[in-house]
């Protein structure tokens, strides 16, 4: 079925390379040692992994009217237990961030749709698995390597689309169609009965050409659950970006609610970055509140799968603030080198009581995480993933650590 589906995806990309052969591609990837101690039993924990290898690329047919773009992610080979990553949730893992799906994008646009007939406005209709229209970038084309905690808060990832956008002036407006259930592997495809049963919005204004506004909503039928037997999620988010010259800055706010409120979970996150010629240091600071789901009894880092709603063992607010620098070593013949070092401060607090204690499971309330690793790159710099079609602005195309250096 796999080898299907990418020749399906190849006689699909035809098209597209008949009228631009090559196109433009581009690979990255992070080999990083992390060492952290707010793990399970109290004890320090270091671990070397390949994270963020991923091979992307870009195609455009009829004077790039028709777009195609695909991200290929390796995670499921070089990180298959998961990037230690204290805080983090989703997919089944916790304190681990989870492997991305090998197709983590395979998009399809359709764009400037009406042509001449109305010039007042750009219409355009994506389509494949990719993002739906909510909240923000995808961490990996963010400057710092370590992935926040509301990833499953402010992005909604890998599922099959249908995204309908209007763009008039500074305003873009996307509705999009997509399926609840979220991957379960990294070979993982979307739940194609349940295609449209969960939908959402965003909307971002442009006020300036460095400055993007936006705000979304999304209404996201069991999405912890493979079959609709699970709570619904009714999610918002704020955002506020800047990016213009040596300078990046974001501030986003997230709420996500099941149960029709019973359970409600926040998130605030303010990060930035400031390019001083081969040097970027990079700063964010996080607050996130997490559910308390049952682990498995053979691994503290999995969650049980189904989810019994029932079972909450409480809830924890996280706040990490995380610092870090990356040094622009070597742009030769289409290749980036830049080592990287960060350091996290860690603090974990129960709220309203519950059973789970993180004090005990930790064996600490506070602790560190420290990464040191080396972004690799060769070709295209990644662009801002989880936009299509008509909606992304001229504020920032491209902002990673692999960007930008002279």
């Amino acid at each position: 079925m796999t080898f299907l589906r990418v020749a399906v995806t190849l006689l699909l990309a035809a098209p597209l390379a008949a009228q631009n052969p090559w196109g433009t591609w581009g690979a990255q990837a992070i080999p990083s040692l992390t060492q952290a101690n707010v793990v399970p039993g109290g004890v320090a924990l270091a671990e070397l992994r390949v994270v963020q290898p991923v091979l992307m690329g870009q195609a455009g047919a009829f004077d790039n009217h028709l777009l195609g773009q695909a991200v290929l992610d390796g995670e499921g080979w070089t990180m298959p237990n998961g990037e230690l990553t204290p805080g983090i949730w989703g997919e089944a893992f916790v304190d681990r961030r989870h492997p991305h799906t090998y197709f983590h994008e395979l998009m399809l646009s359709g764009i400037d749709l009406l042509g001449s007939l109305d010039r007042a406005a750009n219409v355009s209709i994506s389509t494949g698995k990719g993002f739906a229209p909510f909240g923000s970038d995808d961490p990996m084309v963010r400057p710092v390597q370590r992935f926040p905690m509301n990833h499953h808060y402010s992005q909604i990832l890998e599922r099959a689309v249908l995204i309908l956008g209007v763009r008039a002036g500074p305003v873009a407006a996307e509705a999009g169609l997509f399926n609840g259930d979220e991957p379960v592997s990294p070979s993982s495809w979307p739940n194609m009965d349940r295609f449209g049963d969960s939908w959402s919005g965003r909307l971002r204004v442009t006020p300036l050409p460095a400055l993007e506004l936006e705000g979304s909503y999304a209404h996201v039928r069991s999405p912890e659950n493979r079959e609709p037997i699970g709570l619904d999620q009714v999610k918002y988010h704020a955002s506020a970006r800047w990016d213009h010259g040596p300078v990046y800055g974001l501030a986003e706010w997230a709420r996500t609610s099941e149960g029709g409120g019973v359970y409600v979970f926040n998130s605030i996150l303010a990060e930035g970055a400031w390019h001083l010629g081969r040097h970027l240091p990079y700063a964010r600071y996080e607050q996130t509140e997490r559910p308390e789901e049952p682990r498995t009894f053979d691994d503290p880092y999995r969650l049980q799968r189904p989810v019994l709603e029932d079972n909450l063992l409480g809830e924890t607010r996280w706040t990490i603030i995380t610092g870090g620098y990356s040094f622009g070593l070597l742009q030769r013949a289409g290749f980036v080198v830049r080592p990287l070092f960060e350091a996290s401060w860690i603090r974990v607090q129960r709220v309203d009581g519950g059973l789970f204690d993180p004090a005990i499971w930790y064996g600490r309330e506070e602790g560190y995480q420290v990464s040191i690793g080396l972004r690799l790159g060769y070709g295209m710099t990644m662009p801002r993933m989880g936009t299509y079609g008509v909606a992304p602005s001229d504020a920032g195309r491209t902002m990673s650590g692999m960007s930008r250096m002279p």
